[in-house]
């Protein structure tokens, strides 16, 4: 299990401040000693349109000089262009379906083999069953054209954000219903808390499709310093076999936080934790 920070934090996603540049925030995140970095394809780190082949290149570099693996890459969502893959307008599904092969293309380019699918909303008006074809439709028409890429799309079910595909049982159906080989499973630890379930049983629900996780304590705080039962969820990951990136999403939904500070206290919780997991299961009679 590797550890990595999401970028939301350092982006003025989805509050204005504070903001810095991806350069910048690589910088960080590599200097707090993760693993990997997880980059959100919005402005100003890497909304596809604003990245020419230059630019793209030149993040490559910066990734490779600062030791960072990039973990995952995660869609727009919401805002001007939406990219809601259960949307009532074809225009916007036929953009949401560019804009994952666009970011499939770069999460390769820079070494990344995870892509997240967000399956989008209900919009009033548009019954359930026929939302969930339409974001059934464009996952099955992503994943088709972005195989030769090696990028696996991984689902990940929001309760506290959407309304459409909300918890793990939700996630499974739609990965089943594709049924393609590079669609998976992720689950984020702030939506099973907000959903109020319990951590450990996402991991063994998801099993052996489990292939990204999303971690943050409640009100997106930094693990361990709210209610979130990591330890146990550390166990039930070994007992799965995950070997996947651990990737914080903390503090980037208000104002008032240090990222720098939230990003230091999740490593600094979590890095020791998983250690001495998988070092008592190694040394049982330790």
């Amino acid at each position: 299990m590797k550890i990595s920070y999401n970028t939301w934090a350092y982006s003025s996603f989805f509050v204005w401040v504070p903001a810095y540049t991806l350069d910048e925030t690589i910088k960080r995140i590599a200097g707090l000693g993760y693993d990997g970095i997880e980059i959100g394809a919005a402005a100003p780190h890497a909304y596809p349109p604003h990245l020419g082949a230059d630019r793209r290149k030149q993040v490559r570099e910066l990734l490779d000089e600062h030791g960072l693996q990039l973990s995952s890459m995660l869609p727009a969502p919401s805002g001007g262009p939406g990219n809601n893959p259960a949307s009532p307008y074809i225009e916007e599904r036929r953009a949401t379906v560019e804009h994952y092969k666009e970011l499939a293309e770069i999460t390769a380019q820079w070494g990344g083999k995870t892509l997240i699918y967000l399956p989008g909303w209900i919009i009033f008006g548009t019954t359930r069953r026929q939302a969930w074809k339409w974001s059934r439709e464009v996952l099955t028409e992503v994943a088709d054209a972005i195989a030769h890429t090696g990028v696996t799309l991984v689902i990940e079910p929001t309760s506290h954000d959407t309304n459409l595909c909300m918890s793990a049982d939700d996630a499974i159906e739609l990965m089943e219903d594709v049924d393609r080989p590079n669609v998976k499973l992720m689950f984020d630890t702030f939506h099973i808390m907000y959903n109020k379930e319990v951590l450990s049983d996402y991991a063994y629900k998801m099993g052996e499709n489990l292939k990204h996780i999303h971690i943050s304590d409640n009100d997106r705080l930094p693990p361990g310093s709210g209610v979130g039962d990591f330890p146990s969820l550390i166990d039930a990951l070994i007992d799965v076999e995950f070997d996947g990136f651990l990737t914080m999403e903390t503090g980037f939904h208000r104002r008032g936080i240090e990222p720098d500070e939230d990003a230091r206290t999740s490593i600094e919780y979590l890095r020791p934790l998983v250690e001495q997991k998988l070092a008592a299961r190694a040394n049982p009679s330790a």
